[in-house]
């Protein structure tokens, strides 16, 4: 087995005891990102809106850095405080990916970190 650690300064640097990402053959497993802006390590400003682009800005960061494009991931997890906020979920995805669209979960959570809205990881598979 080939395990590759992916790291980008163009998304959040990890804040725990993981990776932004491990690559293993030609599978990345993308670890949880949040609305952190990478350069401040700040939560973005704006509400979930704002939060859902820098989830996907920093998403294809980490998958450009593996060598790919969000349009590589086949599995998305998507973590929500407020479930009321799917139907934006859904209508900021749009403008990042296109059909066939990727394997997803939405899940209702009682918090993340930071008192963010919502949490994404992902799986991608390359070439």
């Amino acid at each position: 087995m080939s395990k590759e650690i992916i790291k980008t300064d163009k998304a959040p640097q990890a804040i725990g005891t993981y990776s932004q990402a491990v690559k293993v053959d030609n599978t990345v497993y993308l670890s949880g990102q949040i609305a952190l802006v990478p350069e401040s390590m700040e939560i973005i400003e704006g509400g979930i809106s704002a939060e859902i682009h820098q989830v996907f800005n920093n998403l294809r960061a980490v998958c450009q850095a593996a060598g790919g494009d969000l349009k590589d991931i086949v599995k998305l997890n998507v973590f929500l405080t407020d479930l009321g906020n799917f139907p934006t979920v859904n209508e900021i995805m749009a403008e990042y990916f296109s059909e066939p669209y990727p394997a997803r979960a939405a899940i209702g959570v009682a918090a993340l970190p930071k008192a963010v809205g919502v949490e994404m990881d992902a799986v991608l598979v390359l070439g």
